[in-house]
């Protein structure tokens, strides 16, 4: 008498399901109680002041950045500081560095765009341009799109990247002639 499809599948399910059940048991048996744990990286010199900074107290602004109305861009911490009216505290968001980086010192908001395409091809706004580095603008910008990716290693471009909620803020902030101090 032949067997039925249905129990010949059942069949092998079950032995499937056995030699798992078997494997997983022989894998357990053999793992160590406490399993080694991982060594513990160095973060990055800016990672590491953040992983310290109080999420509570803002970032403080950077020594030797300056003094009076000026942006502060710090490309090791990845972050930017709107310092206006000495008695408010400073505005400071992260920012993602573009592949072409300014050199420390203080520079001046030669133009702005409203809307352009960026030098990686995508679509920006509240474009603030303060430097050249390598042949290339630098400047502040935010994609349409709200995205904020690392940029193509591959590629040349000197946009800074922000949200778009503080693109909007630098816009009003940096006008034609601001200070721009750039710190490592």
């Amino acid at each position: 008498m032949a067997r039925s499809s249905s129990g010949i599948v059942a069949g092998l399910t079950a032995a499937a399901v056995a030699v798992v059940g078997f494997l997983g048991y022989q894998a357990s048996a053999t793992a160590p109680a406490h399993p080694p744990k991982a060594a513990a990286q160095e973060p990055a010199p800016a990672a590491s002041q953040a992983a310290k900074q109080d999420p509570a107290k803002p970032v403080p602004v950077p020594e030797g950045s300056g003094t009076g109305v000026r942006v502060v861009y710090s490309v090791g911490q990845k972050r930017v500081w709107l310092v206006g009216d000495p008695t408010q505290e400073p505005k400071s968001f992260a920012v993602m560095p573009s592949t072409v980086h300014p050199k420390a010192g203080t520079y001046t908001v030669g133009s702005r765009s409203g809307s352009v395409t960026g030098s990686d091809g995508v679509p920006i706004e509240h474009v603030v341009r303060f430097a050249t580095a390598e042949g290339v603008a630098v400047g502040f910008s935010a994609r349409t799109d709200g995205a904020t990716p690392e940029p193509d290693p591959n590629k040349k471009t000197g946009g800074i990247r922000m949200t778009r909620a503080d693109g909007d803020v630098m816009w009003a902030f940096a006008t034609i002639a601001s200070k721009v101090v750039v710190v490592p």
